[in-house]
């Protein structure tokens, strides 16, 4: 295997984990995982949305076309109950599902000597992690996991069960 071919197997499990259970739970958006709040699932969708932007920021130093949000989603941002707050969720899954497909192709257009590359403006304190074009898009991948517990857990503060037999 090919390791844009990896990248690109680690994208589509990834979206498809997180997706299926953020979509589970859109009735219940601000449902926080513990007590003592948490990253609720509107939050995560948000959050992930924002990054997806981010992704031509950190390899070319383009915009992020979901800048706006960043006082709502950012990594400093705190998750609130009041879903009025936010912009609705079928807006903000789709902004989201439009730059996955935009990262997507960007990825389809590299070649495995192009994930070598350097990226042009990596997050401050996380160069390391995103160094180069694919550890960039590998990092997206993982983090879209960890995330995903958080609405996991967000459908168990619901009450809700696991919709099919996977783990989770």
């Amino acid at each position: 295997m090919h390791t844009k071919d990896a990248i690109k197997f680690a994208l589509a499990v990834s979206n498809g984990a997180v997706l299926s259970v953020i979509d589970e739970m859109s009735s219940a958006a601000t449902t926080f995982p513990t007590p003592n709040g948490g990253c609720h699932p509107l939050w995560v969708l948000g959050h992930l949305t924002l990054v997806e932007g981010s992704i031509p920021a950190i390899l070319f130093g383009e915009k992020n076309p979901a800048a706006e949000w960043q006082q709502h989603f950012g990594e400093n941002s705190e998750p609130v109950a009041d879903a009025s707050a936010y912009p609705p969720f079928a807006e903000v899954r789709e902004k989201y599902v439009g730059l996955r497909e935009r990262n997507v192709k960007l990825l389809e257009s590299l070649s495995d000597a192009n994930l070598d590359k350097p990226t042009k403006a990596p997050p401050k304190g996380r160069e390391q992690e995103f160094a180069t074009y694919g550890q960039t898009l590998l990092v997206l991948a993982m983090h879209q996991t960890m995330h995903r517990g958080h609405v996991t857990d967000a459908r168990r503060a619901a009450g809700r069960t696991l919709a099919t037999s996977a783990s989770n």
